[in-house]
């Protein structure tokens, strides 16, 4: 994408929503307010979770662990770690006299539904996938020379399609040339199609920085939360359709994310938020990946090579497998 939204990432991230299969105690905990945010002490939610805490770093790094999970915290960050992958918190953690503090909505919608995975409703089954290769047509996307992101994103989705098919899926792309399509119309090709996942393909760019590399995913930003890539501007209080699987939708670009990271060995720039035009629209749970950087030499080298496309692929079809498995 631009490369705007990719220094806006740097600057500020949000969250999703609450899974039905809350940890137990969180709605007893006390709470106090910074800036106008409700926190929860994360030594109390650790407590009543069955989490250990201590301090990797004294009153600035704070690690939160189980047997089955590992969290770490750094003051005035949004960013956490969860399990090795970087998750985009909506507000900085505090740190106030020795102990460490989260906001309620991270808890509710970044942490939560990674932690404690939603079910589908009613046994629903993931089936049926609608891959959207980005740009097209009259909008190339990123160019880095003759390379263009349209041409790539589509060689991608191509490949990944196919693979899901050998995995038993339905899938799916919103367009199979090189052809233009609305963005209000992708997620609604999705719709029509009774899509029960949406992924929107794409490759990074940043001008400037040839160093610059990794993956990362976006899902929804959360209503009244600042997006990633808004560079903390206040967040808008609106909730979109796509808001409705919040839960799902982080959970969704987690799995990716880790996905792609373990199986590629690609820079982490985690789980991120954002307001695009066709995660706001989609009615399915729903992401938007960025592979890798087209401006950065040896990364735009794998991207395009087929059978470096071919892993990817394989990465994505195993984060998706990977979902399937916690929501069904």
């Amino acid at each position: 994408m631009k490369a705007a939204l990719v220094l806006g990432l740097l600057l500020a991230c949000a969250g999703g929503e609450r899974s039905a299969a809350h940890p137990v105690s969180f709605v007893r905990l006390g709470r106090v307010e910074f800036a106008g945010k409700s926190y929860v002490r994360l030594g109390d939610w650790a407590r009543a979770n069955g989490f250990d805490i201590r301090w990797l770093r004294t009153g600035d790094v704070l690690q939160l662990s189980n047997r089955s999970a590992r969290m770490v915290f750094t003051r005035d960050s949004r960013d956490a770690d969860l399990n090795g992958v970087k998750v985009c918190l909506s507000y900085p953690i505090q740190m106030r006299e020795g102990m460490g503090f989260i906001s309620d909505l991270d808890l509710d919608t970044a942490i939560d539904p990674v932690l404690s995975p939603q079910k589908n409703w009613r046994g629903a089954k993931v089936r049926n996938i609608v891959i959207d290769p980005g740009h097209g047509g009259k909008d190339p996307g990123n160019q880095a020379g003759s390379h263009q992101e349209k041409k790539y994103t589509l060689l991608l989705a191509q490949e990944v399609g196919e693979q899901l098919k050998h995995a038993g899926f339905n899938a799916s792309l919103t367009r199979t040339a090189d052809s233009f399509i609305e963005l209000p119309t992708r997620p609604d090709i999705a719709r029509r199609r009774g899509a029960d996942l949406f992924i929107s393909l794409h490759w990074n760019d940043l001008p400037g920085n040839s160093e610059f590399k990794g993956s990362q995913v976006y899902c929804l930003t959360p209503a009244g939360a600042s997006s990633s890539n808004a560079g903390g501007a206040q967040g808008s209080a609106a909730r979109e359709p796509g808001n409705r699987n919040n839960g799902r939708n982080v959970l969704l670009a987690y799995e990716l994310q880790k996905s792609l990271k373990r199986n590629l060995g690609v820079e982490d720039h985690g789980v991120r938020r954002a307001r695009y035009w066709i995660l706001r629209d989609a009615t399915m749970p729903a992401v938007l990946i960025e592979g890798g950087f087209m401006s950065n030499p040896g990364e735009s080298r794998r991207i395009y090579d087929a059978a470096y496309r071919r892993q990817m692929a394989q990465a994505i079809v195993a984060g998706v497998m990977a979902y399937q498995k916690l929501v069904e």
